[in-house]
């Protein structure tokens, strides 16, 4: 088991680091965030361009065919910089659901396009407050048509499609292709923490679906996604913690107060020093999960709840001890703690609350102590 990227993906992360260095400033993510625009769509063609929305998308349907650890290499760096593209909603989960479960003509028609920036996917699985669970879906296919709501909806009101778990004529769940461009579709945005990373509220009222995979085997297949994009998602966090964390060891180092830098303080130490473990321990699992994810292990779904669990946990705890650290100052507009700390609160719902993973992990340890006692 090898736990560390190769010399090849760490020229990757360089080569995508310095690229965002230059197209995503903190002031990109300003703009975004002040602006009237959803997201960056410059900075996407660029992502684009360079083959990173491509990068798990096998060449001969337009991608460039690494795999899964570069994706993560790649999520890391978009972290850092909280890029605001709509990466996670497109490629994280839409890509994967077709990857998994698309038909040839399904992959042949839409991966191209989000390999290349030409569409942008999501997925609408939650109704509402509340676990996602099979009970709580009640948008329903009938002849081949969705009605239903769905929110929120990251990047609902940019996606071109929608992959969409809704009940079927059986009564079971499953996936449907939705174009959010067609007759039927109704997005209207949501006010959100992170306005960076936008959600919506969709409603369908008799939109044309395309079933995806097999009938009633919706949540079995969501499952296995979410699970891949958790990884990933958990390297977007980790890549924000480790960040929040260099901001506040700088200023801490560069303040002066009675005479000496701040960092010399017990007080801040303490609280660097508790970012640094966490986000430690959060890199820790964060590779075991990529582990994982790449070779296709059966510890997948134990090692993605893991690592979302540990790295939600360290990029809150890091952006909110980044604010502490600058004092007053941390609390203004003009500093830019306040970002990471939106970003940090937004990512640890994206895919389920901290408290939904917390059960699943819980549920999965079980499992696996039970199979490994049999």
């Amino acid at each position: 088991m090898n736990l560390d990227f190769s010399d090849e993906q760490k020229q990757l992360r360089e080569q995508v680091r310095r690229f965002l260095s230059e197209q995503c400033p903190p002031t990109a993510v300003r703009a975004i965030l002040e602006g009237s625009d959803r997201y960056d769509k410059a900075l996407y063609s660029g992502l684009a361009e360079l083959g990173v929305l491509g990068a798990a998308i096998p060449e001969e349907y337009g991608g460039v065919g690494l795999g899964h650890l570069e994706l993560c290499v790649v999520a890391e760096e978009l972290g850092r910089v909280m890029a605001p593209v709509p990466v996670s909603s497109s490629i994280y989960l839409s890509a994967e659901f077709l990857l998994l479960a698309g038909s040839e003509s399904q992959k042949s028609k839409w991966l191209p396009k989000l390999a290349s920036g030409e569409a942008i996917g999501t997925f609408a699985l939650v109704e509402g407050p509340g676990r996602a669970r099979p009970e709580s879906i009640s948008a329903r296919v009938t002849g081949g048509q969705l009605s239903g709501v769905k929110m929120p909806v990251a990047d609902g009101c940019d996606a071109d499609f929608a992959v969409v778990a809704a009940r079927d004529e059986k009564e079971g769940v499953s996936l449907y292709i939705v174009s959010l461009t067609g007759e039927g579709v109704n997005r209207e945005d949501l006010e959100t923490i992170d306005p960076t990373r936008g959600q919506a509220r969709i409603t369908f009222d008799k939109a044309p679906a395309e079933l995806l995979g097999s009938p009633g085997q919706g949540w079995h297949v969501a499952t296995q996604v979410l699970d891949r994009a958790a990884v990933l998602m958990a390297f977007e966090q980790l890549g924000g913690a480790d960040r929040a964390m260099e901001m506040a060891r700088d200023y801490a180092l560069d303040r002066m107060a009675f005479g000496r830098p701040i960092g010399s303080f017990q007080a801040i130490k303490h609280m660097l020093a508790d970012m640094y473990v966490s986000a430690t321990l959060a890199r820790s699992n964060c590779y075991y999960g990529a582990w994982a994810l790449g070779s296709g292990a059966a510890e997948l779904p134990a090692a993605a709840a893991t690592a979302r669990v540990s790295a939600t946990t360290a990029f809150q705890l890091c952006s909110k001890n980044n604010i502490q650290v600058h004092g007053g100052m941390g609390f203004t507009w003009a500093f830019d703690c306040h970002l990471y700390y939106r970003r940090s609160n937004a990512l640890a719902l994206a895919l389920g609350s901290l408290s939904t993973w917390e059960s699943q992990l819980i549920e999965r340890m079980s499992a696996c102590n039970v199979e490994t006692a049999a």
